[in-house]
């Protein structure tokens, strides 16, 4: 029988979590109680809250319970304790490099507006990075319930701090809402600035979501992306190109995606040679932190520690860390692998 490592020594990258839905439980209870902010029962009970965003009432309620976490974060140091408590707990469960994701507009009008907003996070990414040793850098999102103008002012500030931090830009909320196409010239800005494409798609829409990501945003990363598992031709397509899909598979079961873990199509995805970086998306509604999702490949997908450190090297392949730090944390992958179980 094979020897079972610990996942959480095995080191990798960390390409899908969201900025307030990163925030640690305990740390949303003393916010809430800092500035008077009632919490629904959802949000306090100290359990995962039980979503399911599969029709328009249940994503209603996902992003009602995150905005209301989101409404805690009201000074810089809310931002600064929020960037090194994630920091710290990707380091405990092995990560070598996290890029987060965040709309700085929905922290602007507390934080002093657009630009004071970004180059908060950013300070506080490079403060908690120095502090944690753990690399970081930020992927600027579009939100695809706002007008496609307002995205093209975000790609725009993007690259003006593509040499502060900001490596992508991304497209996050409901996918089943417009077009991804309505939103090409603002990826467009964002890819001329040398800034990675990694839109959200094919979560909550299917294998069609996807393709728009491929064809209209020119994705190198598609956030989740698990609906390409529906159609071989895009699986095909998806690995000849190299395509990193961003795959969280507790919270594809907590918003009723998929009923069980077992559905989760991780092993088919890996299969067809599509490259695939396990992510957390947001533990604050979720529960599971990083490497909770390599324990949930190996215990419910049947994957071996030689194919648990394959992930891990695929998640620092489709990163945008600089080739120095690659080298350092797949050779940490390769030494865990060799080491004892």
């Amino acid at each position: 029988m094979e020897s079972v490592r610990d996942v959480r020594q095995l080191p990798k990258a960390h390409l899908h979590l969201h900025f307030t839905g990163s925030m640690r439980s305990t740390t949303l209870l003393e916010l809430a109680d800092k500035y008077g902010v009632h919490l629904p029962e959802a949000l306090r009970g100290g359990e995962p809250p039980k979503l399911r965003a599969t029709d328009e009432r249940g994503w209603f309620r996902f992003q009602r319970l995150y905005d209301i976490a989101r409404s805690c974060l009201r000074a810089p140091e809310d931002i600064q304790r929020l960037v090194r408590e994630a920091a710290q707990e990707d380091v405990a469960d092995g990560s070598g490099w996290l890029e987060i994701q965040v709309d700085p507009t929905s922290y602007a009008p507390r934080l002093g507006g657009l630009i004071p907003a970004l180059e908060i996070i950013l300070d506080a990414v490079r403060a908690a990075s120095q502090e944690t040793g753990l690399g970081m850098r930020v992927v600027i999102a579009a939100n695809r319930m706002k007008h496609p103008l307002d995205a093209r002012t975000l790609a725009r500030l993007a690259v003006r701090y593509a040499d502060q931090g900001v490596i992508g830009f991304g497209l996050s909320n409901d996918e089943r809402r417009g077009f991804a196409r309505d939103f090409d010239r603002a990826f467009a800005i964002a890819r001329e600035g040398g800034l990675l494409a990694a839109p959200h798609g094919g979560e909550l829409s299917g294998p069609a979501s996807v393709r728009d990501c491929l064809d209209d945003l020119h994705a190198g990363r598609v956030g989740h992306g698990v609906r390409a598992a529906e159609d071989p031709v895009l699986l095909r397509r998806l690995a000849e190109r190299g395509v990193t899909c961003e795959v969280c598979p507790a919270s594809n079961v907590a918003l009723g995606v998929y009923e069980k873990q077992e559905d989760v199509p991780l092993r088919t995805l890996f299969a067809a040679g599509v490259p695939v970086a396990l992510g957390a998306d947001d533990p604050l509604l979720f529960g599971a932190r990083l490497a909770a999702q390599y324990d949930i490949a190996r215990r419910t997908h049947g994957f071996t520690d030689a194919e648990l450190a394959e992930l891990a090297r695929q998640s620092v392949r489709g990163s945008r860390a600089p080739q120095p730090e690659r080298e350092r944390l797949l050779a940490g992958i390769d030494a865990w692998l060799a080491g004892p179980g």
